[in-house]
């Protein structure tokens, strides 16, 4: 077919498939949440607003984004043509759909169909899009090894025009561009938990966030029911990344941060800071085994005998027979809180038993009765006691000698001090639990010590991004939230820059209750250009020896310029930049960035800054960047300045490295390093 009449038949069918998609959701709007009972209606209600949502149609988006043609002669059952895009499209019930969603079974060779292996596609075809108009076309025909793209644009030229679009705010999904590694990932069966070690630009977050959309589509009931949860490193990643599930029509997915789980779990904010050396002791997992002792040591061992009163009976437990039911209570593996409510009524069935060996015929009523009396109640508080985990970390660290009883042959006595809080001349230590100003390590272990009181509800699937920089006792926080599900941890050793940053993924695996999982290294970039990635490349024999070389698939080998000079150098490439298009992040310090903030007013620019309260995240072209909060963004542009001061502001320079690494892999499309300090040697080599 000549390409014209390609592309005019595109065209019709983008403007069908724009009307059926209206029909669909009209349709869904005119339906009435009729229930037997209220529960059920708002449970009807809550699935029709979620349909409606999933139905919305983006103008600016396009409705497919390629065709597969299956060909008997390729192997296919029958011939067939399918529109391949971001949701499914039919115009009635039963018909045959006018677009397929990329997540069904028939569009799976749009991703993974070679010509080696065609899968039944005789041709595969993808489409080019201006603001959500069709403008161009490009064929691959898998069963002709000697065929070439039928397009003007050459070989791929969609595919790499779609990876290299500019960025204009937030992440978008990257559905239309998902290469056959990452698909490989993206499919991987519910019950098969999986690590990504990706380099920067490879796709990993993407990955993640796609994979949770399409295990939300092929197990949409069990999951459903279960829940899905995205955890990214901090809320501006969050917003980052905030819009890509809901554009893939997905809105359950959870979306938290290890911080707000913690806190939630405790009821408490984060309001205190921890040294480097305590933070990394807070999240040994040591401390699992302090906080088991410091739980389950809080049981005494009976001594005296239980008296119940029952009319004019008193009815006796020998101290041996209690000891018995605490024994066998502890041996079952139940958590505390469960175990005390179960002691209860053990010990009120020992006194049935005394009854109906003395004549008696108690029921469950009166069972239930004991276990409420208040000789009951009494001794169960005296011998297995209520507890708060709140209250009980606080113990740990303001009471060395509760510490120490504790931790005795786990923690030496320097690492005991190391873990409580601070005393001396002038440091006012809190007297309780409500006055105490809890850091985040803090809430991880008040998070262990509710599980052991009572168990952490578990997911269906949880994804972890940018897990390489979480404690033992993080990563332990989050595989209880996936203790009967799977996980997807995604991550990169060599952006590892907390004082505690795991060095192996079958470490972190462990510690996740995951050993079995499957690890993926992704080394081709997509989005970082080839000269950005060489030069920040430059710090890896020196950050993480044993990672393979990252290398950049685009053929565009982007802009690397170095500039010697200070804030007004600084805010000359930044208005630079913002002549190109896309957006501008300005990576600086993070004890720079009020600095770079009067050298941006001075030169008239207006500016956003990353992580300022009030300040909308990504609301502007140019973000002024602190350091510390840019891993797992992109922007098209990056004014990176003064990379010494980068790696000076970390406790070590191994890790001062490694933030350099990650602040340099946020260009798409250009960098410039502005520097009055000379550059690192291991850059400068």
């Amino acid at each position: 077919m000549p390409a014209t009449d390609a592309l005019t038949e595109a065209r019709r069918h983008l403007t069908d498939a724009r009307g059926a998609l209206r029909e669909m959701r009209e349709h869904t709007a005119s339906l009435e949440a009729l229930a037997g009972d209220r529960l059920s209606g708002e449970y009807l209600k809550q699935a029709l607003y979620r349909r409606m949502m999933a139905l919305r149609d983006d103008p600016d988006m396009p409705l497919f984004f390629g065709r597969i043609d299956y060909r008997t002669a390729a192997g296919a059952d029958e011939d067939e043509d399918c529109w391949i895009g971001r949701l499914h499209v039919t115009r009635e019930m039963g018909s045959e759909p006018m677009v397929y969603d990329w997540r069904a079974p028939v569009s799976l060779p749009f991703y993974r169909a070679s010509r080696s292996e065609p899968m039944g596609v005789a041709l595969r075809r993808r489409f080019g899009f201006s603001h959500g108009a069709l403008t161009a076309f490009e064929d691959e025909r898998l069963t002709d090894s000697d065929a070439a793209a039928e397009s003007s644009f050459g070989h791929s030229d969609i595919l790499e025009s779609e990876i290299e679009r500019p960025r204009t705010g937030p992440m978008r999904d990257i559905v239309a561009t998902i290469q056959p590694e990452q698909d490989l990932i993206v499919r991987a069966p519910l019950e098969q938990s999986v690590v990504v070690q990706g380099a920067p630009g490879t796709g990993k977050t993407a990955v993640g966030l796609h994979r949770a959309a399409y295990l939300l589509y092929a197990h949409r009931e069990q999951l459903s029911r279960s829940g899905v949860m995205v955890v990214g490193p901090n809320a501006s990643f969050l917003s980052y990344i905030g819009d890509v599930l809901p554009a893939l029509g997905e809105i359950d997915a959870a979306q938290e941060t290890l911080e707000s789980l913690v806190t939630r779990s405790a009821g408490r904010p984060v309001a205190g800071t921890d040294a480097a050396a305590s933070a990394v002791l807070k999240g040994d997992p040591r401390m699992a085994e302090v906080l088991r002792r410091a739980v389950w040591d809080s049981i005494a061992e009976p001594t005296e005998t239980l008296v119940v009163p029952r009319g004019s009976s008193q009815w006796r437990i020998p101290a041996h027979r209690c000891a018995a039911v605490i024994d066998e209570l502890r041996g079952r593996g139940v958590r505390y809180a469960a175990g005390r409510e179960m002691l209860a009524q053990r010990l009120a069935h020992q006194v049935l038993l005394r009854m109906e060996a003395a004549g008696e015929s108690p029921d469950d009523r009166v069972q239930n009765a004991v276990a409420r009396s208040r000789p009951v109640k009494a001794y169960v508080d005296a011998h297995w006691p209520a507890l708060d985990a709140v209250k009980l970390v606080f113990r740990l660290v303001s009471d060395p000698d509760f510490l120490a009883r504790h931790a005795d042959g786990v923690l030496d006595a320097e690492e005991r001090h190391q873990i409580l809080i601070p005393r001396g001349r002038g440091v006012r230590a809190p007297r309780s639990a409500a006055a105490w100003r809890p850091s985040l390590a803090d809430l991880v272990l008040v998070d262990e010590a509710a599980d052991l009181l009572n168990r952490t509800p578990s997911l269906g699937h949880v994804i972890v991004d940018e897990a390489q920089d979480l404690s033992a006792m993080g990563l332990r926080a989050l595989g209880r939230r996936a203790s009967t599900g799977s996980v997807t941890v995604l991550g990169d050793l060599a952006q590892a820059t907390t004082a505690y940053a795991t060095t192996s993924w079958a470490d972190s695996l462990e510690h996740l209750g995951k050993p079995a999982s499957t690890i993926t290294e992704l080394v081709a970039g997509f989005r970082v250009p080839r000269s950005v990635i060489e030069f920040a490349a430059r710090l890896l024999p020196s950050i993480a020896p044993s990672l393979t070389p990252p290398h950049s698939v685009r053929r565009s080998a982007g802009d690397l310029r170095i500039v010697a000079g200070g804030p007004d150098v600084l805010a000359t490439a930044a208005a630079a930049a913002l002549r190109r298009e896309g957006t501008v992040g300005v990576i600086v310090a993070d004890d720079g960035v009020t600095g770079v903030i009067d050298a941006l007013d001075d030169a008239g620019i207006e500016f956003g800054v990353l992580g300022e309260p009030g300040d909308e995240a990504f609301g502007h072209r140019l973000d002024i960047v602190p350091a510390g909060l840019a891993k797992g963004l992109e922007f098209d542009q990056v004014v990176l300045f003064e990379p010494d001061a980068i790696v000076a502001a970390e406790p070590d320079r191994i890790t001062g490295l490694r933030r350099l690494y990650v602040c340099l892999t946020r260009a798409v499309s250009g960098l410039q390093v502005v520097h009055t300090r000379p550059l690192p040697d291991e850059l400068a080599a």
